[in-house]
């Protein structure tokens, strides 16, 4: 359990507490802390948080303190759930602690499960259900139009206010409504699986979930699956269970379409992750990035030390690096095929889907290819664009960071092609560059400066199980 010592707890959240409250806080913190009666309450999607027993508790401090008025119950209750909130797992230890009511419910691995053989953990249904799940009274199902440009807004509103925060809620992605376009609409895309949750009365969107195709080659099985992502719901409505609820019917109508396997990501561990990958960054605005406190200054390091470590020299040196164009998209199918095959989890892609995911496109996707003798190309980097809203900061609003994507090396030694890449993002602006420790890319990331981060990404396939495998052994980037 995360143990948050009562002051700190007070820093963060004195605004929603009276001072009369506060020191309440204080006076019974210890006490807190030694009583006993905990209660696991399952969250649905993304592991369990523990609560103090509340009717307990108040009948406690009622008795101690009869004439306690009920805005001073109040505050203590909240205090009492902030003493005692326990957040999603972020490691197996944590996890192996957990209760999953809704995903002991689904055809996943069991986290202490030892798989050691492939295939699919449940049988293709042939009576699928045909009605939608039902909602939390005073909510509806809808379809999202994203050729819609109101539609599209209230998503990305959606999303800018109540999607992945990190742990201090410092920053928060930033996901653009052209980018969102480019990411939920790949050849194949279906509009219902676009699955969003409105308030029945003002028709606010307060939910949503989403579906992409895909083929992906687990070892050596080439499936036909979807890619899950997106999944977002309103603050205030976290509590209702909206979220199991949004994947039972995102699974209902992927499976309509013949479609029974997913794979997803997330930065929790829920039951059971097939690989475990980890952040690093590259810092390319190192005072912005300490301003912002995204990173610190080392020890011994002043800030203009700091910004002459990560200086970059102003123009790449790979003769022939260009930026991807149409007429090389047959060529960079052939190229990222062949090289995918090396890993165990992978997309297979064709043409269409190539175009779609690394024909450039300002502020979405960069694509680099390099260029030999007679047109041949033997090379290529790619990286996409997700800033992060800077909350709370007088000065800065935004954090532009690109994120490595998929890089395919035949001649060009892949460090080299990595040193231009930073070059490149650096000359379009961007603050900082992101790298998963997935494929070759642990090649690069210590050599070329990359800080290992904080976080973890988990990958995990629904209705499929395999060994697991490791980070170099995955080939597979999503949004």
């Amino acid at each position: 359990m995360r143990n948050y010592s009562c002051l700190k707890i007070l820093q963060i959240k004195e605004r929603r507490m009276t001072p009369q409250a506060q020191t309440l806080i204080i006076s019974f913190s210890i006490l807190l802390m030694r009583i006993s009666c905990l209660r696991v309450t399952a969250c649905p999607c993304f592991g369990v948080r523990t609560s103090l027993s509340f009717s307990c508790h108040l009948s406690f401090f009622d008795m101690q303190n009869p004439g306690l008025p009920i805005q001073k119950l109040q505050d203590i209750q909240r205090a009492m759930e902030l003493l005692s909130c326990q957040g999603p797992a972020k490691s197996i230890d944590e996890a192996a602690k957990h209760k999953y009511q809704f995903w002991d419910t689904q055809p996943v691995p069991k986290l202490n499960e030892v798989v050691t053989s492939h295939g699919p953990i449940e049988a293709d249904k042939e009576n699928i259900r045909q009605e939608p799940y039902s909602l939390p009274q005073g909510f509806m199902w809808d379809t999202l139009d994203l050729s819609n440009a109101d539609v599209l807004k209230e998503l990305y509103t959606l999303l800018n206010e109540n999607y992945v925060e990190d742990d201090d809620n410092m920053f928060r992605f930033d996901y653009s409504p052209s980018f969102l376009k480019w990411a939920l609409r790949p050849p194949g895309w279906l509009p219902q699986w676009h699955c969003g949750v409105r308030v029945s009365s003002n028709k606010k969107l307060v939910g949503f979930i989403s579906a992409i195709p895909a083929d992906i080659r687990i070892y050596d099985t080439l499936k036909r699956m979807v890619e899950i992502n997106f999944l977002c719901v309103h603050k205030k409505l976290r509590s209702k269970r909206v979220a199991p609820v949004l994947i039972r019917e995102i699974t209902r109508r992927v499976n309509l379409e013949g479609i029974f396997q997913a794979v997803y990501t997330a930065g929790v561990v829920l039951p059971k992750p097939v690989s475990t990958c980890r952040y690093w960054h590259r810092s390319l605005n190192p005072r912005k990035l300490v301003e912002v406190k995204f990173s610190h200054l080392s020890r011994n390091m002043t800030l203009q030390r700091t910004m002459k470590l990560y200086r970059l020299p102003d123009s790449t040196k790979t003769p022939g690096l260009r930026l991807m164009e149409r007429r090389d998209v047959r060529q960079v199918t052939e190229l990222l095929e062949k090289y995918l095959k090396r890993f165990q989890l992978a997309p297979s892609m064709g043409e269409e889907e190539v175009a779609h995911w690394f024909l450039p496109q300002e502020n979405i996707i960069d694509t680099y290819v390099v260029e030999g003798a007679g047109g041949i190309l033997t090379d290529f980097t790619s990286f996409y664009t997700l800033p992060s809203t800077v909350m709370h900061h007088p000065l800065h609003r935004s954090l532009k960071a690109a994120y490595s994507f998929y890089n395919v090396h035949t001649q060009t030694p892949l460090l080299d092609l990595m040193n231009d890449a930073l070059i490149l993002a650096k000359l379009k602006g961007f603050d900082v560059f992101n790298a998963l420790d997935l494929m070759e890319n642990k090649v690069f990331l210590e050599k070329l400066k990359f800080g290992i981060g904080d976080g973890n990404l988990q990958y995990y396939l629904y209705n499929w199980k395999c060994p697991p495998m490791d980070p170099d052994k995955v080939g597979l980037v999503l949004q």
